[in-house]
């Protein structure tokens, strides 16, 4: 075997899934099919549950000072403002903050990650051909070479070729027909403290500030038809629009640095595993830019994932963990696909019912303090918990699949620490001596003790790598669980 799990896919998703397997002490490749690293932005904001990813896997450096501020989102119709959403912390004990920060920054900080574990991508790597039998994968490429790999995962976007080659049916619906995507120059500059929007009979148009003087524009345009417009067709298209829209005749677009043309999709895999093949991130599940989910709930992919196929892997645990992968992560899937389905619907109602309901109810609705509480908490994916799930419980709270925020905490010599600092590639043990043995006699030394602050209940908690509630008590609970979750 050359290596334990072959990441095809060097986005976001795939370098994630590596610099989790690397930090769980397991051999991993990464293929893409790029000559080289993306520079475009693509996705441009990280809610906060994001930033703990990245932030467990030792991966968020400097990446908070380099991020844009812009927690608010104005809209406007014409020069009138008629709502503003602010966004914040929603008291989930949480010591990574939401970022607006280019993707192409994230994926440049994740491969330094990675090559701090002792691999890099490969680039120039197109898979064409997969076969998989009882011990192992075989992965063809375009060159001809083969790859032979304990396991796959296909991190390759909404156009992968892993689900295609897995013979993975990928159903959907088209919910929208074209947005433009510019990022440039705009003169003069708006507010950079927060997002604009303007709503428009024709469509609706937001700016979103970014790093490095440049801004994140999205207007929906459904009468342009040019079937391959160049990014040149696409920015003066938008140039055209942006005065007519914002009302601001003098608002100039410069500098641009990329364009694009998208509509929006719904669809979702069948199945999230065939064998040894498993899918990940926009590979599984597509669905609209609104809300900033997509990057989001592909990172909680790849973490979820990780530990679990490292057990795998290592022995430690039965191939039917990796079935609480997709009985996890899909229920989760299904419901932003819902979310950002109805905020497209909003976005884009063109009936005069629809924009007197969008521009005059919702509006009003979402200018309540409450309701903007609400949507930090929504969508943030703090709040995101696996207790239904077959690793799940009841009881009182946090029950066993709640989401365990940063704690501060101590470690056995007393020394202080964070909880999700101690999480990279570990489990932790919140209690006494006896149980964190009772732990390590099934995990070795991929567990560490810690004492938290304030943790008086006197039931020990097990905290999976994910930062997730594995279950609480005694030894005996927690042998208990770990012996009936991992076989």
């Amino acid at each position: 075997m050359e290596t334990d799990v072959l990441v095809v896919g060097a986005g976001p998703v795939g370098l994630a899934l590596a610099c989790a397997l690397r930090q769980h002490g397991v051999s991993v490749r990464v293929i893409d099919k790029a000559e080289g690293p993306a520079t475009t932005s693509r996705a441009n904001f990280v809610h906060a549950r994001g930033s703990e990813v990245l932030d467990r896997l030792d991966a968020l450096g400097d990446l908070p000072e380099e991020s844009v501020r812009a927690m608010t989102i104005t809209s406007y119709a014409g020069d009138r403002p008629m709502m503003k959403i602010r966004f914040g912390d929603p008291g989930l004990g949480t010591a990574a903050a939401p970022m607006v920060i280019s993707q192409a920054r994230v994926e440049a900080r994740l491969r330094e990650r990675l090559a701090g574990l002792g691999r890099q991508p490969e680039w120039d790597k197109r898979l064409t051909a997969l076969g998989q039998d009882t011990a192992g994968v075989t992965a063809v490429l375009a060159d001809g070479s083969t790859v032979r790999a304990g396991w796959l995962v296909g991190c390759d976007g909404s156009a992968s070729a892993v689900r295609r080659l897995a013979g993975i049916r990928f159903p959907g619906v088209k919910v929208s027909e074209r947005f433009l995507l510019v990022d440039g120059r705009l003169d003069p500059e708006l507010d950079r403290s927060g997002t604009s929007g303007w709503t428009h009979p024709d469509g609706v148009l937001g700016a979103m500030p970014m790093p490095g003087d440049q801004w994140r524009l999205l207007a929906y345009d459904a009468t342009f038809r040019d079937d391959k417009p160049g990014e040149e067709q696409i920015a003066e298209r938008m140039r055209r629009i942006l005065p007519e829209r914002t009302g601001l005749t003098g608002l100039g677009l410069h500098d641009v640095t990329w364009a694009s043309l998208f509509s929006v999709h719904r669809r979702l895999a069948d199945t999230y595993r065939d064998g040894r093949i498993l899918l990940a991130g926009d590979a599984a599940h597509v669905h609209a830019p609104f809300g900033g989910q997509g990057m989001l709930t592909g990172l909680g992919d790849a973490e979820n994932l990780a530990w679990k196929l490292a057990l795998v892997v290592q022995g430690l645990a039965a191939e039917r963990l990796l079935d609480t992968y997709q009985a996890e992560r899909r229920p989760l899937a299904t419901q932003v696909l819902r979310g950002s389905t109805a905020a497209t619907k909003v976005n884009i109602a063109g009936s005069p019912l629809g924009r007197f309901l969008r521009d005059q109810v919702l509006m009003r609705v979402f200018n309540q303090a409450w309701i903007q509480r609400w949507t930090t908490y929504t969508t943030s994916q703090l709040w995101v918990s696996y207790r239904r799930g077959p690793l799940g419980g009841r009881g009182r709270k946090p029950r066993p699949g709640d989401r365990i925020g940063d704690l501060a905490c101590e470690r056995p010599d007393g020394s202080r620490t964070r909880l999700h600092a101690e999480l990279r590639g570990k489990w932790a043990v919140l209690g006494d001596q006896a149980a964190f043995e009772a732990a390590r006699q099934r995990l070795g030394d991929q567990v560490v003790s810690l004492r938290a602050a304030g943790h008086t209940s006197g039931l020990a908690m097990l905290v999976r790598p994910d930062a997730h509630l594995a279950c609480k008590g005694g030894p005996a609970e927690l042998a208990r669980w770990l012996d009936g979750a991992l076989g």
